[in-house]
């Protein structure tokens, strides 16, 4: 289904995406979002929008470049919304996201991904690109089975890791030249929900592994 958006335009310099942002909407029902989405006073938008039933309905065409990811970066992209498509998920941040609604975000993402070539890696949150503003899609989102998909990574490594080498592995995998504390709850946010304290031996390894296998392209 579609429901056209006019907040929207070209993607800057000839872009074309080759990132996938991920978001909740944070609002009280799909209906309330897909209303601020397409009303050109908040100037917000996406392309894509999934319900808790999996509805998903079209905001804006993927090849033009919606306003969802706000300042931010990831590796050397700074424009993200030039070089990225933005899918919005019905959730207040709290709750679990449903099996329906899961279920049609991984068909919509293999689609993407297959339309655009777009990478596992290049599959993050908003809170990974922002992450000293944002942090959707939360700790209730389920990373892992989207990496267990194809759909995105997840770190093999858990231990023998350095603590004094999280920040620059953090950054060569992607996030952004923030402060370390920024980093890490970020990192946790995604790769392990609930942890707290200093940067430990098992946040480096997690790290080190990503950076290994992912790098991100800097000159990019």
């Amino acid at each position: 289904m579609s429901f056209p958006s006019p907040n929207c335009g070209e993607r800057r310099g000839g872009a074309r995406p080759d990132l996938i942002v991920i978001h909740y909407t944070a609002m009280a029902s799909m209906a309330a979002a897909r209303a601020r989405l397409c009303d050109p006073a908040h100037e917000v938008s996406a392309h894509w929008l999934i319900g808790v039933d999996g509805a998903v309905e079209a905001l804006v065409d993927e090849a033009l470049r919606a306003w969802h990811a706000g300042a931010g970066a990831w590796g050397a992209v700074t424009d993200v919304n030039s070089r990225s498509i933005g899918i919005e998920l019905d959730n207040g941040g709290a709750q679990p996201f449903p099996e329906p609604q899961m279920a049609a975000l991984e068909r919509l993402l293999a689609g993407i991904m297959g339309r655009w070539a777009i990478r596992p890696e290049r599959v993050i949150g908003h809170s990974d690109m922002a992450p000293d503003r944002k942090g959707d899609p939360g700790a209730r989102f389920d990373w892992r089975r989207l990496a267990m998909g194809g759909l995105s990574v997840w770190p093999e490594a858990r231990s023998g890791g350095r603590p004094a080498e999280f920040l620059g592995h953090a950054r060569r995998f992607g996030y952004p030249d923030l402060d370390e504390g920024i980093l890490l709850r970020a990192f946790r946010l995604r790769f392990r929900p609930g942890v707290e304290g200093p940067v430990d031996a098992t946040d480096a390894a997690m790290a080190a592994d990503l950076a290994a296998r992912f790098p991100v392209d800097v000159s990019a």
